[in-house]
């Protein structure tokens, strides 16, 4: 359990649904540089330092562009900033508490034609609901984008659920301010978490019973693998009470500070 400030609400915001929360290390009370970070539904990004104690305060930051507002917020080690992909997955925004407090970096995404679908299958992907999530493979320094198509299943009572995943790796050129996201089928030894904590990878070979080249994920109502290279979607269907990856020890102790 941390302790933090009151929030405090931006004008014509709101802080009552969370879209989610993420920390710069693994120690949020003990590293007084440690900032987390909670995205709330809407406009609003608040950014603490938790060690502080008593003298913590929030930074709230009001994001202008309506893409952003029903993002979800990550750390990215590499660039020790918080980023978002904007709707659509077309742009990124990043911020910290100093040179991009109230000046977000934006950074724009060339998405390139994808020819690996028939047209029927794009006509049925054309109908899904689209989330985009940002994750950083620590291990390697990569950065990628997954895109996930869901469709409502109206034989199950109308939930959401995974249809199909793309999983693209981001290359940019900060000098052009813009992101090159290439298409992969292969990410090698990684494997990719998604749940409603923050996103992470994990090398296969580190952990014996994980399935290299996959994306795990987690939701209220769903779990499953999907396998990269096949583009396979098994799934089980079923209430998840607490539905969060938390990363192993062995990796917070190496890439968590």
């Amino acid at each position: 359990r941390i302790s933090l400030p009151p929030l405090q609400t931006l004008p014509h915001c709101q802080t009552q649904l969370v879209t989610n929360v993420a920390m710069s290390s693994a120690s949020p009370d003990k590293d007084e540089d440690c900032i987390l970070a909670v995205k709330f539904l809407g406009p609003q990004l608040s950014l603490c330092r938790p060690a502080l104690g008593d003298k913590a305060e929030w930074v709230n930051i009001r994001v202008e562009d309506p893409g952003f507002f029903s993002s979800r917020v990550m750390y990215s080690k590499r660039d020790r900033m918080f980023s978002m992909p904007g709707s659509g997955g077309k742009i990124t925004g990043s911020w910290d508490l100093e040179k991009h407090r109230d000046k977000p970096k934006l950074v724009t995404w060339q998405v390139p034609i994808l020819h690996e679908y028939v047209q029927s299958e794009w006509e049925v992907l054309d109908t899904c609901s689209t989330t985009e999530q940002l994750v950083e493979s620590r291990p390697t320094g990569e950065m990628f984008m997954v895109k996930r198509f869901r469709e409502r299943n109206n034989f199950e009572g109308g939930r959401m659920e995974d249809r199909q995943m793309m999983v693209f790796k981001l290359v940019e050129y900060e000098c052009l301010g813009k992101a090159f996201p290439s298409p992969t089928t292969d990410i090698g030894d990684l494997c990719i978490f998604l749940s409603k904590s923050e996103p992470f990878c994990l090398k296969a070979s580190s952990y014996g019973h994980l399935r290299p080249n996959s994306v795990y994920y987690i939701d209220d109502n769903e779990m499953g693998i999907f396998d990269i290279e096949r583009k396979l979607n098994p799934s089980g269907i079923s209430p998840y009470p607490a539905p969060y990856y938390i990363p192993p020890q062995s990796y917070l102790d190496a890439y968590g500070k």
